[in-house]
């Protein structure tokens, strides 16, 4: 089996159930050799986007519905943040030419980066931190 962490955006992309899903990005997802997992930090994020009102459904009537249906509809494991963690996170050093402040996504790349599992994002920014150990599978 294959490990793959997801980015927040393609977390709640699935979530949507958006018809705009990357062809690409579908069949790794589809792909059953893969065994999906986001980091603590995008069910963290996706609480604050449903409770801030950015992230609605009429399948979802509180913020726990929604972690609910990507453990269970979509069958992804959020992975807790172990200590280790932060010390990558400690000595992250950020893409300041692209302006790129979001401590959210600092923690999944580091997360990513300590437990050696390939990010799936399409965040424009993330190319930078591939020096530093990043496996990003980019779209």
């Amino acid at each position: 089996m294959k490990r793959l962490m997801l980015d927040t955006c393609v977390v709640v992309e699935l979530l949507l159930d958006t018809d705009s899903m990357d062809k690409y990005v579908q069949a790794i997802l589809d792909d059953p050799e893969y065994v999906l997992y986001a980091s603590f930090e995008t069910a963290r994020e996706l609480v604050v986007l449903f409770n801030n009102g950015r992230l609605r459904s009429k399948h979802w009537k509180s913020a726990k519905d929604v972690i609910d249906c990507v453990i269970n509809d979509l069958e992804i494991e959020f992975l807790p943040l172990r200590i280790h963690v932060s010390y990558t996170y400690s000595q992250l050093q950020l893409n300041m030419e692209m302006n790129h402040y979001d401590p959210s996504d600092h923690i999944i790349i580091s997360h990513a980066i300590t437990e050696r599992i390939p990010l799936l994002s399409s965040d424009k920014k993330f190319p930078f931190y591939r020096g530093q150990g990043l496996e990003l599978i980019e779209y």
